[in-house]
């Protein structure tokens, strides 16, 4: 319903069956839904590195889970055949048994397979030995691992204890300490965001850590530096944050020798030489220029990811060229070039470019809130933009908005109103959307979600709670959420509904005593498609 099919790059994982074993007495499903992560092992990941270093000249990718991301998002299922991808299921939605040990163990029946070393215990004491013995043998994994998971085993539990807005209650990660580094803070060096934000980074002496050779790490904003008195010529000490971004987390101050020297914050732009300016309460130092050159490269970058116009192909090498060419100089621009122009570019053969000029193409289609999110509106972040495009439905309804009317809605408020309305209110920015319409961009809210205020979820809160008949409880929300309903984890005076399904624990019991109207699962399929308003 929502992301990109990678069914065929699946298939070419070794280790997913194509066809379940079949167990004595026990049918097959009709229907199993398998949770699990792909993985990319660590000496695959060593070997593909070196690969696009030596062969292709391409950069290293900083670890094996954006590897893995990048692998299993290839045009070709060729490609990613050939970078070993592996996967662990850790988990059954729809249809699971009423244990979650006894899920695995059927997952491990079937022939997927599951995380090496999980173990039933019966104390939290267990549970903490257990952790300390993986914390132990992790470096000898033939993978890259973070954590274990604790998990409550009992359904009927999971059930009771429910989930918040992202994670379940029934699961806690426990995170190892990350692995640390010493090295040499040779300089501090200035980044421009898309946003006009001025980020000190750390130069360093390059230096191995998890796995990876690091030489840059963030260094965040002028607070940090002075709450950690980082100096250049500092010896520090470092670690990846969530193991995958570098960050300083102290200075060896005994290692001192006197000619550290302290960092101040540039009165002048680096890109551009205009002033900077730090508002009251605020940490971050930002360009004063509107025209700032970083922001019209970090701006297209933003234009062209994932959770924005999502155009595959475009990545930050591309766009430079594009930029340094005088093909693009705003996004609007991605929307004239051909396949021609980009077969100019380093590494830019025939098929590539035809495949990007397709990809480019494609994103005119993309829903309204899609093309708000990629608009890079300061504070409008991609959940902003999909409320502003669920309320307005089109570009042109949202644009003539006022700041209090903005202000109103939930989940927005005064700063983000004041942000969108300014926004719009500049002629620049009022010509670049024209601009944009003119080349065939939609400008509304499309799918479900554009749904009109009249439906019956619409501005509803709800609650999901036990086991639904055929839906899981994630699916549910979505499609609660993709017509306007506001979704939470707890039940009070202000819940409009609750779905309740088999094992509905204390959330059922609570919305009774308050008179919240509760729905099954049929009653909730009959109001999502409108057949109760009749």
């Amino acid at each position: 319903m929502v992301g990109e099919n990678v069914t065929e790059n699946v298939r070419t994982i070794k280790n997913i069956p194509k066809v379940l074993s079949s167990l004595p007495g026990v049918p097959i499903p009709e229907l199993l839904d398998v949770r699990g992560e792909v993985y990319m092992p660590r000496q695959p990941f060593l070997k593909l590195n070196e690969e696009r270093v030596e062969k292709r000249g391409d950069r290293k990718f900083a670890n094996p889970r954006n590897a893995a991301a990048g692998s299993l998002r290839q045009l070709d299922p060729r490609v990613t055949a050939r970078r070993s991808l592996a996967l662990f299921a850790y988990g059954i939605g729809t249809g699971a048994l009423d244990t979650h040990n006894d899920s695995m163990d059927r997952l491990e029946a079937y022939g997927f397979t599951t995380t090496e070393g999980r173990t039933k215990v019966a104390t939290i004491e267990e549970a903490n030995a257990l952790i300390a013995r993986h914390g132990e043998r992790r470096k000898s994994l033939g993978y890259d691992t973070d954590g274990v998971v604790v998990k409550v085993n009992a359904v009927w539990q999971q059930n009771i204890l429910g989930a918040t807005g992202k994670d379940p209650r029934w699961a806690m990660a426990y995170k190892f300490p990350p692995e640390q580094a010493e090295t040499t803070l040779r300089d501090i060096v200035i980044q421009v965001g898309r946003t006009g934000v001025l980020t000190p980074t750390a130069v360093l002496d390059p230096v191995k850590l998890s796995g990876s050779t690091i030489s840059r790490a963030t260094l965040h904003n002028e607070d940090f530096i002075a709450e950690k008195d980082i100096r250049i010529g500092d010896r520090v000490i470092i670690n990846k944050a969530a193991e995958i971004i570098p960050e300083v987390l102290r200075v060896a101050v005994e290692k001192r020798t006197g000619e550290e020297k302290v960092f101040h914050m540039p009165a002048e732009c680096p890109e551009c030489g205009w002033p900077v300016v730090r508002k009251n309460g605020e940490a971050a130092v930002r360009c004063t220029n509107p025209h700032c050159p970083a922001l019209g490269r970090e701006g297209l970058i933003h234009f062209t990811s994932r959770d924005a116009m999502n155009i595959d192909g475009c990545g930050p090498a591309v766009l430079l060229q594009l930029q340094e060419r005088n093909l693009v100089k705003d996004p609007s621009d991605l929307y004239l070039v051909t396949a021609d122009d980009l077969m100019e570019l380093d590494r830019m053969g025939a098929k590539s470019a035809n495949n990007l000029v397709r990809a480019i193409a494609a994103s005119k289609e993309n829903s309204l809130d899609k093309l708000l999110f990629a608009l890079g509106i300061r504070h409008v972040g991609a959940k902003v933009a999909r409320t502003l495009a669920m309320k307005y439905q089109t570009m042109d309804a949202l644009m003539e908005a006022t700041q209090e009317e903005l202000a109103q809605i939930p989940d927005i408020g005064p700063v983000i109103a004041e942000s969108v309305v300014t926004y719009f209110g500049d002629p620049g920015n009022q010509d670049y959307i024209e601009r944009l319409k003119e080349l065939g961009l939609n400008m509304k809210m499309l799918g479900t979600a554009a749904s009109n205020e009249n439906h019956p979820f619409y501005g509803k809160t709800m609650v999901f709670t036990g086991t639904l008949p055929t839906l899981d409880r994630a699916t549910a929300q979505t499609m609660a959420q993709e017509v306007g309903a506001k979704v939470t984890s707890s039940v009070s005076k202000k819940t409009d509904y609750v779905v309740a399904g088999a094992d509905p624990g204390s959330k059922y019991t609570k919305a009774q005593s308050l008179g919240v109207t509760i729905l099954d699962e049929a009653a909730f399929r009959r109001l999502l498609e409108n057949k109760d308003m009749q």
